[in-house]
Protein backbone atom coordinates (compact mmCIF):
# COMPACT_ATOMS: atom_id res chain seq x y z
CA UNK A 1 0.00 0.00 0.00
CA UNK A 2 1.47 3.86 -0.61
CA UNK A 3 2.33 5.68 2.18
CA UNK A 4 -0.14 8.55 2.53
CA UNK A 5 1.89 10.90 0.86
CA UNK A 6 2.08 9.34 -2.19
CA UNK A 7 -1.99 8.27 -1.43
CA UNK A 8 -2.28 12.35 -0.93
CA UNK A 9 -0.51 13.20 -4.47
CA UNK A 10 -1.85 10.54 -6.12
CA UNK A 11 -5.48 11.63 -4.62
CA UNK A 12 -4.24 15.45 -5.68
CA UNK A 13 -3.08 13.84 -9.61
CA UNK A 14 -6.47 12.48 -10.04
CA UNK A 15 -8.41 15.66 -8.76
CA UNK A 16 -6.45 17.78 -11.38
CA UNK A 17 -6.81 15.22 -14.03
CA UNK A 18 -10.85 15.19 -13.83
CA UNK A 19 -10.78 18.79 -13.00
CA UNK A 20 -11.37 19.68 -17.00
CA UNK A 21 -14.70 20.05 -18.58
CA UNK A 22 -15.40 17.28 -21.24
CA UNK A 23 -14.75 18.54 -24.87
CA UNK A 24 -17.25 17.86 -27.59
CA UNK A 25 -15.59 16.26 -30.61
CA UNK A 26 -16.09 17.43 -33.79
CA UNK A 27 -17.76 14.43 -35.13
CA UNK A 28 -18.88 11.27 -34.06
CA UNK A 29 -19.60 8.16 -36.13
CA UNK A 30 -20.44 4.69 -35.22
CA UNK A 31 -19.02 1.47 -35.97
CA UNK A 32 -21.49 -0.80 -34.95
CA UNK A 33 -25.10 -1.27 -33.87
CA UNK A 34 -24.33 -0.88 -30.16
CA UNK A 35 -24.43 2.83 -27.82
CA UNK A 36 -20.88 2.64 -27.37
CA UNK A 37 -19.26 1.47 -31.18
CA UNK A 38 -18.95 5.36 -31.90
CA UNK A 39 -15.55 6.89 -32.62
CA UNK A 40 -15.42 10.73 -31.47
CA UNK A 41 -13.20 13.11 -34.05
CA UNK A 42 -10.85 15.75 -33.03
CA UNK A 43 -9.80 18.33 -35.98
CA UNK A 44 -6.19 19.57 -35.71
CA UNK A 45 -6.30 23.19 -34.65
CA UNK A 46 -3.05 24.00 -35.78
CA UNK A 47 -0.99 22.72 -38.60
CA UNK A 48 2.24 20.60 -37.58
CA UNK A 49 3.70 20.76 -41.13
CA UNK A 50 1.89 23.64 -43.32
CA UNK A 51 0.54 21.58 -46.25
CA UNK A 52 0.42 18.46 -45.18
CA UNK A 53 -2.38 16.15 -43.82
CA UNK A 54 -2.17 15.75 -40.17
CA UNK A 55 -0.79 12.22 -37.97
CA UNK A 56 -4.02 10.23 -37.08
CA UNK A 57 -4.10 9.81 -33.31
CA UNK A 58 -6.25 7.04 -32.23
CA UNK A 59 -7.32 7.46 -28.28
CA UNK A 60 -8.36 4.46 -25.88
CA UNK A 61 -9.49 5.57 -22.59
CA UNK A 62 -9.16 3.62 -19.49
CA UNK A 63 -10.46 3.25 -16.52
CA UNK A 64 -10.05 -0.31 -15.32
CA UNK A 65 -12.32 -1.47 -18.56
CA UNK A 66 -15.16 -0.79 -16.10
CA UNK A 67 -18.95 0.83 -17.58
CA UNK A 68 -18.29 4.51 -15.46
CA UNK A 69 -15.38 5.05 -17.35
CA UNK A 70 -16.15 6.32 -20.82
CA UNK A 71 -14.23 8.85 -23.34
CA UNK A 72 -15.52 11.68 -22.11
CA UNK A 73 -12.91 11.94 -19.05
CA UNK A 74 -10.18 11.73 -22.07
CA UNK A 75 -11.84 14.24 -23.99
CA UNK A 76 -9.63 17.23 -22.60
CA UNK A 77 -6.45 15.36 -23.62
CA UNK A 78 -7.93 14.66 -27.08
CA UNK A 79 -8.44 17.88 -27.51
CA UNK A 80 -4.69 18.69 -26.20
CA UNK A 81 -3.18 16.34 -28.91
CA UNK A 82 -5.86 18.43 -31.45
CA UNK A 83 -4.19 21.60 -30.40
CA UNK A 84 -0.73 20.43 -30.71
CA UNK A 85 -1.79 19.57 -34.13
CA UNK A 86 -3.09 15.96 -34.22
CA UNK A 87 -6.34 14.70 -35.52
CA UNK A 88 -7.79 12.30 -32.88
CA UNK A 89 -10.14 9.76 -33.47
CA UNK A 90 -11.23 8.61 -29.45
CA UNK A 91 -12.73 5.17 -29.67
CA UNK A 92 -15.19 4.27 -27.34
CA UNK A 93 -16.31 0.30 -26.16
CA UNK A 94 -18.27 -1.72 -24.55
CA UNK A 95 -16.89 -1.98 -20.70
CA UNK A 96 -17.67 -3.57 -17.39
CA UNK A 97 -21.15 -4.91 -16.98
CA UNK A 98 -24.25 -4.04 -19.61
CA UNK A 99 -25.86 -2.93 -16.79
CA UNK A 100 -23.03 -0.06 -15.65
CA UNK A 101 -21.58 -2.41 -12.71
CA UNK A 102 -18.10 -2.40 -11.05
CA UNK A 103 -16.93 -5.42 -13.21
CA UNK A 104 -13.82 -4.82 -15.45
CA UNK A 105 -14.20 -5.07 -18.88
CA UNK A 106 -17.03 -7.81 -21.13
CA UNK A 107 -15.65 -10.35 -22.29
CA UNK A 108 -15.76 -11.11 -25.72
CA UNK A 109 -17.08 -7.55 -26.56
CA UNK A 110 -14.57 -5.23 -25.07
CA UNK A 111 -11.84 -7.25 -27.62
CA UNK A 112 -14.48 -6.84 -30.60
CA UNK A 113 -14.96 -3.75 -30.18
CA UNK A 114 -11.32 -2.58 -30.09
CA UNK A 115 -10.67 -4.56 -33.39
CA UNK A 116 -14.05 -3.34 -35.13
CA UNK A 117 -13.28 0.29 -34.41
CA UNK A 118 -9.47 0.26 -35.25
CA UNK A 119 -10.84 -1.53 -38.45
CA UNK A 120 -13.25 0.77 -39.35
CA UNK A 121 -10.97 3.90 -38.94
CA UNK A 122 -9.10 4.50 -42.02
CA UNK A 123 -13.07 4.69 -43.52
CA UNK A 124 -14.43 6.49 -41.09
CA UNK A 125 -11.73 9.16 -40.74
CA UNK A 126 -12.06 10.16 -44.43
CA UNK A 127 -15.24 11.07 -43.67
CA UNK A 128 -14.87 12.72 -40.79
CA UNK A 129 -11.60 14.10 -40.61
CA UNK A 130 -10.71 14.63 -44.62
CA UNK A 131 -7.65 16.58 -42.96
CA UNK A 132 -6.30 13.58 -41.51
CA UNK A 133 -3.87 11.41 -42.87
CA UNK A 134 -4.77 7.64 -41.42
CA UNK A 135 -1.37 6.02 -43.51
CA UNK A 136 0.41 7.77 -40.52
CA UNK A 137 -1.58 6.63 -37.48
CA UNK A 138 -0.40 6.30 -34.04
CA UNK A 139 -2.73 4.37 -30.82
CA UNK A 140 -2.23 5.58 -27.76
CA UNK A 141 -4.23 4.52 -24.42
CA UNK A 142 -3.96 5.38 -21.21
CA UNK A 143 -4.05 2.59 -18.15
CA UNK A 144 -6.49 -0.57 -19.61
CA UNK A 145 -6.65 1.98 -22.55
CA UNK A 146 -2.85 1.29 -22.81
CA UNK A 147 -3.20 -2.36 -22.73
CA UNK A 148 -6.15 -2.22 -25.47
CA UNK A 149 -3.64 0.12 -27.60
CA UNK A 150 -0.86 -2.42 -26.88
CA UNK A 151 -2.96 -5.46 -27.94
CA UNK A 152 -4.39 -4.27 -31.18
CA UNK A 153 -0.97 -3.93 -32.64
CA UNK A 154 -0.36 -7.61 -32.10
CA UNK A 155 -3.49 -9.07 -33.03
CA UNK A 156 -1.53 -10.68 -35.79
CA UNK A 157 0.33 -12.62 -33.44
CA UNK A 158 -3.23 -14.13 -31.76
CA UNK A 159 -3.60 -17.59 -31.46
CA UNK A 160 -4.96 -19.41 -34.67
CA UNK A 161 -8.61 -19.50 -33.57
CA UNK A 162 -8.36 -15.92 -32.08
CA UNK A 163 -11.53 -13.97 -33.83
CA UNK A 164 -9.75 -11.28 -33.87
CA UNK A 165 -6.57 -12.26 -35.45
CA UNK A 166 -5.46 -10.46 -38.65
CA UNK A 167 -2.59 -11.94 -41.05
CA UNK A 168 -0.42 -9.14 -41.56
CA UNK A 169 0.70 -6.26 -38.87
CA UNK A 170 -1.61 -3.59 -38.35
CA UNK A 171 -0.42 -0.82 -40.85
CA UNK A 172 0.65 1.42 -37.93
CA UNK A 173 3.51 4.30 -37.07
CA UNK A 174 3.26 3.31 -33.62
CA UNK A 175 1.97 2.69 -30.44
CA UNK A 176 2.47 5.06 -27.18
CA UNK A 177 1.20 3.26 -24.38
CA UNK A 178 0.64 5.51 -20.95
CA UNK A 179 0.93 3.93 -17.83
CA UNK A 180 -0.11 0.51 -19.50
CA UNK A 181 -1.31 -2.31 -18.22
CA UNK A 182 0.74 -4.45 -20.10
CA UNK A 183 1.71 -7.77 -18.42
CA UNK A 184 -1.17 -9.57 -17.04
CA UNK A 185 0.67 -11.90 -14.88
CA UNK A 186 2.21 -9.11 -12.46
CA UNK A 187 -0.39 -6.88 -13.02
CA UNK A 188 -2.58 -9.77 -11.20
CA UNK A 189 -0.04 -10.25 -8.51
CA UNK A 190 -0.20 -6.11 -8.06
CA UNK A 191 -3.60 -6.51 -7.76
CA UNK A 192 -4.00 -3.28 -9.60
CA UNK A 193 -7.41 -1.51 -9.72
CA UNK A 194 -8.79 -3.99 -7.24
CA UNK A 195 -8.42 -6.99 -9.43
CA UNK A 196 -9.29 -5.83 -12.61
CA UNK A 197 -7.17 -7.97 -14.59
CA UNK A 198 -8.59 -11.35 -13.39
CA UNK A 199 -12.09 -10.24 -13.60
CA UNK A 200 -11.29 -8.72 -17.20
CA UNK A 201 -10.91 -12.01 -17.97
CA UNK A 202 -13.25 -13.79 -16.49
CA UNK A 203 -12.07 -14.75 -12.77
CA UNK A 204 -9.94 -17.36 -11.45
CA UNK A 205 -11.17 -20.15 -13.87
CA UNK A 206 -10.94 -18.45 -17.26
CA UNK A 207 -7.27 -16.68 -16.36
CA UNK A 208 -5.22 -18.59 -17.89
CA UNK A 209 -6.73 -19.73 -20.41
CA UNK A 210 -7.87 -16.97 -21.50
CA UNK A 211 -4.38 -14.96 -21.49
CA UNK A 212 -2.73 -16.02 -24.92
CA UNK A 213 -5.65 -13.96 -26.26
CA UNK A 214 -5.53 -10.98 -24.44
CA UNK A 215 -1.99 -10.29 -22.70
CA UNK A 216 0.30 -7.74 -24.62
CA UNK A 217 3.45 -9.60 -22.25
CA UNK A 218 2.32 -12.64 -24.42
CA UNK A 219 2.30 -11.22 -27.89
CA UNK A 220 5.22 -10.34 -28.89
CA UNK A 221 7.60 -9.03 -30.75
CA UNK A 222 4.81 -7.58 -32.37
CA UNK A 223 7.34 -5.53 -35.32
CA UNK A 224 5.61 -1.90 -34.33
CA UNK A 225 7.09 0.71 -32.86
CA UNK A 226 6.48 1.00 -28.97
CA UNK A 227 6.99 3.22 -26.60
CA UNK A 228 5.89 3.00 -23.13
CA UNK A 229 5.30 6.39 -20.75
CA UNK A 230 5.41 5.43 -17.09
CA UNK A 231 5.19 7.44 -13.81
CA UNK A 232 7.91 6.29 -11.14
CA UNK A 233 5.09 7.29 -8.56
CA UNK A 234 2.33 5.65 -10.30
CA UNK A 235 0.44 3.55 -7.38
CA UNK A 236 -2.68 3.12 -9.57
CA UNK A 237 -0.43 1.23 -12.16
CA UNK A 238 2.71 0.67 -11.22
CA UNK A 239 6.06 0.79 -12.73
CA UNK A 240 7.05 -2.82 -12.45
CA UNK A 241 4.12 -3.55 -15.07
CA UNK A 242 5.72 -1.53 -17.89
CA UNK A 243 9.15 -2.70 -17.12
CA UNK A 244 8.12 -6.48 -17.36
CA UNK A 245 6.85 -5.80 -20.43
CA UNK A 246 9.94 -4.07 -21.63
CA UNK A 247 11.54 -6.87 -20.10
CA UNK A 248 9.49 -9.42 -22.59
CA UNK A 249 10.00 -7.54 -25.48
CA UNK A 250 13.58 -7.59 -25.31
CA UNK A 251 13.87 -11.19 -24.74
CA UNK A 252 11.54 -11.53 -28.18
CA UNK A 253 13.68 -9.15 -29.70
CA UNK A 254 12.13 -6.45 -29.79
CA UNK A 255 12.89 -2.82 -28.32
CA UNK A 256 10.72 -0.94 -26.74
CA UNK A 257 11.15 1.99 -25.43
CA UNK A 258 10.26 2.90 -21.74
CA UNK A 259 10.40 6.58 -20.80
CA UNK A 260 10.48 6.97 -16.54
CA UNK A 261 8.90 10.43 -15.51
CA UNK A 262 9.95 11.20 -12.17
CA UNK A 263 7.89 12.47 -9.49
CA UNK A 264 4.91 11.72 -11.71
CA UNK A 265 1.91 9.29 -10.81
CA UNK A 266 -0.62 7.54 -13.18
CA UNK A 267 -3.00 10.59 -14.05
CA UNK A 268 -0.71 13.39 -15.47
CA UNK A 269 -0.02 11.45 -18.35
CA UNK A 270 -3.76 12.67 -19.92
CA UNK A 271 -3.50 15.94 -18.13
CA UNK A 272 -3.44 18.72 -20.22
CA UNK A 273 -2.14 21.05 -16.97
CA UNK A 274 0.57 18.58 -16.13
CA UNK A 275 4.04 19.20 -17.90
CA UNK A 276 3.68 15.36 -18.47
CA UNK A 277 0.99 15.28 -20.77
CA UNK A 278 3.60 17.53 -22.94
CA UNK A 279 6.24 14.87 -22.70
CA UNK A 280 3.59 12.51 -24.03
CA UNK A 281 2.88 14.56 -26.72
CA UNK A 282 5.92 14.50 -28.24
CA UNK A 283 6.54 11.01 -27.73
CA UNK A 284 3.67 10.44 -29.99
CA UNK A 285 5.00 12.75 -32.36
CA UNK A 286 8.70 11.33 -33.17
CA UNK A 287 5.94 8.06 -34.41
CA UNK A 288 3.96 10.30 -36.23
CA UNK A 289 6.29 11.95 -38.48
Amino acid sequence: MPDASAASRAAAEEESAFSHPAVDPDATAAYGDHPDQVIDFYAPRREQVPGSPAPLVAVVHGGAWRAPYDRRHISPFAAFLARRGFAVASVEYRRGEAGGGSAAGRWPETFDDVAAALDALPGLVREALPQADPRRTVVTGHSAGGHLALWAAARHLLPDDAPWRTDRPAPLRGVVALAPIADFEVADKLDVCGGAVRQFLGGDDAFAERRPYADPALLLPTGIATTLVQGRTDVDVPQAVAESYADAAAKAGEVVGLTLLEDVGHFPLIDPAADACAVVAEEIAQLAW
